[in-house]
Parts: C-alpha cells; structure tokens; sequence
C-alpha cells in the first residue's frame, strides 16, 4: 500500500471475483469506512445498462463503497469526482495531459479511444441512499473489442508504451479520488463542475445524444449545475440528464 493512502479508507484486493460492485453491495453492511474493492479478474464486470465490461488479466476493475449521505442526485455527481480522479490518475501514470479527455456521462478517453469507464450503483432505499458503489474500469494492459458505432476501445499499454500493475494504479487513483472528493463536500460541485468542463471532450462541438426514446443532434455546450448535457439545437439549449453520447 501506498504511503499516500488516505487515511480511514479501506483496501481490498481479491484474485478474482464476479464484479467488484457486486461484491460491494454483499459486504456493504459489514464495512465500518468507505472501501475500495480490488479484483485482479473479475469474470462477470457490468458498463452502462447492463452492458458486459471484459476486464482481462492486468486491466483495473475496482470499487469504491461508501456512505456520501444526501438526496440521490447529489449522490450521482460522484460520477464526476471519479472521472477527475480518473484523469489525474492517469496523467501522474504516463505524464501525458495533451492525450486524455472526459467524455459525458462516464468514460475517460486516451489519444480519442475509450480507455475507461464509471459505473454508480446505489445500495439502499428510500430518499437517501444507504452506500454508493462506483464502479471503475480501465483497460491497462488490453483493450476489448468494440462496439459497432462506439468509441474504439485503446489500453494504456498500447498507446504509450506503459505498464502499470492494478495495484500500482489503485496506489495512484485512491488519493486522487480523495481529494476530488473533499472539494466536492467542502466547496460544492462549482468548481467539480469547472475543472471537468476543462477536461471534457468535444466541448463546442456537434455530438448526438441517444436516450432510450429519443436522439438529440446539437452543439455540446457542458453540463449544468446538476450534471446534465447541454445541447443547443435548433430551437435553443436542451439539458438531458441521462443519454449515451456519440460523436460524429
């Protein structure tokens, strides 16, 4: 373990798993901190809409569980706090910042190609939640096949050269999440909000965003103060709170 592990955080490595957020919601009761699940294979990892996430041996599947507290959608904008931390992470690995981009809602790019993703999963009921499961895949080592109109999938391996264990990177990304997370609880999601838009890929570029019912073609303008995309299309700007995102 790093010397600059965060203090109060547990860490949990495993040899293999089905997926490290479901995991997280078994042991979530039996925690007394916020966690971080390790598997060095998981065999049954979950993307976006249940949507299969392959994690050969040597790319990072992890979890981080804890109890943030709060109404779910400011719960949600974790998602941000681990696309940051993401981001710095991987700019302390390969020492590249011109190569890495965030692209909405949840996947950090390399050299244009998805390298990682972010899924949230609450773990609770009611109107707060109980613990948050976030859910982070990076292709370290491999980069999976990809889907038919989908960003192509890159590892960091292939695009430069280097190689870094799971638990090198976990060592890398718990502080950075850390301290994303603190500017989130101490100053709000101003300035989380900012320093993502800084980062954001396609920003002031046509894009289309697909939800289950609807595509939207438009101009990426950001995010608004609750995390949604905005667009502007024809008839104005048009915030959408949950849709994948596709780009020209």
């Amino acid at each position: 373990m790093s010397s600059n592990w965060p203090e109060g955080v547990g860490r949990i490595v495993l040899p293999e798993i089905d997926s490290t957020n479901a995991e997280a919601a078994r042991i979530a009761p039996s925690l007394s901190g916020p966690t971080w699940i390790l598997a060095l294979r998981q065999t049954k990892g979950r993307g976006r809409r249940g949507r299969d996430w392959r994690d050969p041996e040597g790319n990072f599947a992890a979890t981080y569980i804890t109890r943030p507290g709060g109404p779910p959608d400011q719960v949600a904008l974790r998602s941000f706090v681990a696309a940051l931390a993401l981001h710095e992470a991987l700019l302390t690995l390969t020492g590249r910042p011109e190569s890495f981009a965030l692209k909405w809602p949840n996947d950090v790019l390399l050299n244009g190609g998805k390298l990682a993703g972010i899924l949230l999963e609450s773990i609770g009921h009611g109107a707060q939640v109980g613990h948050l499961a976030i859910g982070i895949g990076v292709n370290l080592q491999h980069a999976p096949e990809g889907e038919a109109g989908a960003v192509s999938p890159v590892s960091v391996m292939s695009e430069t050269g280097i190689c870094a264990s799971p638990e090198e990177f976990l060592d890398i990304l718990a502080p950075a999440y850390a301290r994303w997370d603190h500017q989130l609880v101490t100053y709000g999601f101003a300035p989380i909000r900012q320093a993502w838009l800084t980062r954001a890929a396609r920003l002031g570029q046509p894009i289309v965003a697909r939800t289950v019912t609807e595509t939207h073609e438009g101009t990426f303008e950001g995010i608004d103060a609750t995390g949604a995309l905005v667009l502007r299309m024809t008839h104005g700007l048009r915030a959408i709170p949950a849709a994948e995102v596709y780009f020209s």
